[in-house]
């Protein structure tokens, strides 16, 4: 007879979606066992974002990040939470030729991590892909506005809705992911106004990075959020200043070290 541990209940894909309109979804990216176990109690959501390429693994954009480095990532993650539900990013080259290849690598994603969801990002084809996808049971994040995995087509990490052509662009894509049965739309950097028109044209809730208060819920590199860097975005708020604090500890260590203050008496194991 097998026995099984009593857990804690994780948030599931239709209590994200009901939450449409409600208390703001709180969502937070994370990248490692120790820091999904710190955020899992004040977060809704958990995304194991491809920018763990940039703030982790130092590269210039998310282009270069890998199915091996996601999945490594959201297994870590999984480790940690416990009440989140955690959502892995699709990175990119992984769903781009169409849903077949989207379905090979999402269930591959879902099967090595035990995470409950994939995002990707909007595009010309991508609501196909998010109808293939739900339809086959995985759920389906989407993310309308700027786009980090198309930085070398708009030539940086640009705003988007300056111009209405671009906003009635953003808009159908968001209505597209919506009708595809996405559960949940990330709206990153659009104004204010437009992130009011998409949260109430789409019945799934939307969650904001650098698009307003108007929407759903709320998500930002945690990174970022702690001050782990010397520059960050216009729309991020500073909760921390870990840069400093890291730093500051680094040279009282390294000053303690050199003058042999550490490790002291109290830090040292003697024989018996």
């Amino acid at each position: 007879m097998s026995s099984h541990t009593q857990s804690v209940k994780r948030l599931t894909a239709p209590e994200i979606y009901a939450r449409k309109g409600q208390t703001p979804l709180v969502c937070l990216t994370a990248y490692s066992a120790p820091m999904a176990e710190i955020l899992d109690e004040a977060c809704d959501i958990l995304l194991v974002g491809d920018s763990v390429g940039m703030v982790v693994h130092g590269l210039p954009s998310t282009i270069g990040v890998t199915m091996e480095m996601m999945i490594l990532h959201g297994q870590a993650v999984m480790r940690g939470a416990k009440k989140a539900f955690v959502v892995v990013d699709m990175p990119f080259g992984s769903y781009e030729a169409g849903p077949e290849q989207a379905f090979a690598n999402a269930v591959r994603i879902l099967k090595e991590t035990g995470a409950q969801a994939v995002k990707l990002e909007s595009g010309p084809t991508v609501h196909d892909t998010i109808s293939y996808l739900t339809q086959r049971g995985i759920p389906v994040m989407g993310h309308v506005g700027l786009r980090p995995q198309a930085v070398n087509v708009d030539g940086g990490f640009k705003a988007k809705g300056r111009t209405q052509a671009e906003r009635d662009k953003v808009l159908q894509e968001a209505r597209d992911s919506d009708a595809a049965g996405a559960f949940a739309i990330v709206v990153e950097g659009v104004a204010a106004d437009l992130a009011g028109e998409i949260t109430a044209a789409v019945k799934a809730p939307t969650i904001g990075i650098g698009a307003s208060a108007a929407c759903d819920g709320q998500i930002l590199v945690v990174d970022d959020m702690l001050g782990q860097f010397d520059w960050s975005p216009k729309f991020v708020r500073r909760y921390a200043a870990l840069r400093e604090t890291i730093s500051e500890a680094a040279e009282g260590y390294a000053k303690d070290v050199r003058a042999r203050d550490f490790p002291a008496p109290q830090e040292t194991y003697f024989a018996k």
